[in-house]
């Protein structure tokens, strides 16, 4: 089971005149770097939280079902079910009737429940899951402390941008980064 982005968001939770501001910048020689800085603090907040802050696509394949016909799909929140796909061994796909499985939105993780076995009859990556995630178009859509966690990162990054080597990036995490999404992240239980 892997799920990838097919489609990502059209904008980015923070603009960057308000990244700039929060920097306190006033000129515009690094805007290309800072503009990286916010993708890439999104991308990280995303991974750290399990979920996709801004509306994208994203596909879950699997080789076949689990047992108990289950399968989560990430990251949150999941807005809706696009298509279900089995590959038979030619690899032409057919559509599976949105009335052979339940969608479970409000857990988190979202959950696809299957009320029959699938058979796929392509030996790998079968099925396919197409599905919408995210809080909303818009910056206004995404919790302000997601949001404050991301500028936080950017300011940070943006002060130890040369301290390391690409390889070594990013070099740290600022202090209170870990508590401005605390509430966010999935805990697991044991």
């Amino acid at each position: 089971m892997t799920a990838f982005r097919t489609t990502g968001p059209e904008a980015e939770p923070v603009t960057l005149a308000e990244t700039k501001a929060h920097l306190r910048l006033q000129h515009d020689s690094e805007d290309e770097l800072v503009s990286g800085l916010i993708r890439a603090a999104r991308e990280e907040v995303e991974r750290a939280t399990g979920l996709a802050l801004l509306n994208q696509t994203w596909r879950k394949v699997l080789d076949a079902l689990p047992r108990d016909r289950v399968v989560r799909l990430t990251p949150s929140p999941v807005r809706e079910v696009l298509s279900v796909t089995v590959f038979g061994e030619d690899g032409e796909g057919s559509l599976v009737e949105p009335a052979h499985f339940a969608i479970d939105m409000a857990s988190r993780p979202a959950r696809v429940v299957f009320r029959q076995p699938l058979a796929p009859r392509a030996a790998l990556n079968g099925i396919e899951i197409d599905y919408a995630a995210g809080h909303g178009e818009a910056g206004a859509d995404v919790p302000d402390l997601l949001k404050r966690a991301m500028l936080v990162l950017v300011a940070h990054w943006y002060e130890f941008r040369g301290v390391g080597g690409a390889s070594a990036q990013p070099m740290s995490y600022p202090s209170g980064y870990d508590r401005l999404i605390a509430p966010f992240r999935q805990r697991r239980i044991a």
